[in-house]
């Protein structure tokens, strides 16, 4: 099943789930209870904290729910603060990977240490950032994209047992002018996304 947010960002191969985390973990979770997926695409645009350029298209499986508060020490949360679709590792295994260092690590455990270093994490707040310097302390915690729905969606799929994965565009940098630049590339955004899921989607079916 391939769902979006809705609204402005409609597809005709996906299904509207709403906009946010609230909306998204209503109106999903009723989803998979009616008619339960084999699995779940959720489809949308993102701002890039930095590092991620204007109409990149990333694939993703892991997301984050932080609050910009956090850095600043103004806040914390008895919540878990990630959650990923690829089969989990400790703590110190993770960054051990972020370290860069493999040393006293099993070798059955590098190629699940190889594909969490290279995922993107999307961070999910029902708050867009508009604070250039608050972007860095996301990078620096490797975490590279902001959507608002995405972590929802994902808790949702684990809550069902459903394999899930993101696949988003960049519209926009976590700046002053996120939302003007949202709005100047959504609709080009939008054609680029399309195109690339419908091809995604037919190359399945030839492989079939």
């Amino acid at each position: 099943m391939i769902i979006c947010a809705g609204e402005s960002e409609q597809f005709d191969f996906a299904i509207p789930v709403g906009i946010g985390m609230i909306d998204v973990a209503i109106n999903l979770t009723k989803l998979c209870m009616e008619n339960l997926p084999d699995s779940l695409i959720f489809v949308g645009t993102a701002g890039s904290y930095g590092d991620k350029e204007i109409f990149d298209i990333i694939e993703s499986r892991t997301a984050a729910n932080i609050e910009n508060s956090f850095f600043a020490g103004g806040s914390y949360t008895p919540i878990e603060s990630r959650v990923s679709m690829i089969e989990d590792v400790s703590r110190e295994t993770y960054e051990a990977d972020n370290s860069s260092s493999c040393v006293g690590l099993k070798p059955e455990r590098w190629s699940k240490l190889t594909r969490i270093s290279k995922e993107t994490v999307v961070n999910s707040s029902n708050y867009i950032t508009t604070d250039k310097q608050v972007s860095k302390y996301y990078l620096e915690n490797n975490i590279h994209l902001e959507n608002m729905e995405f972590y929802a969606v994902l808790k949702v799929a684990k809550a069902f047992g459903i394999p899930a994965e993101g696949i988003l565009i960049v519209t926009n940098y976590c700046d002053e002018n996120a939302h003007s630049d949202f709005l100047k590339n959504h609709k080009e955004a939008m054609k680029k996304l399309d195109a690339y899921v419908k091809n995604m989607i037919k190359e399945q079916m030839v492989e079939k």
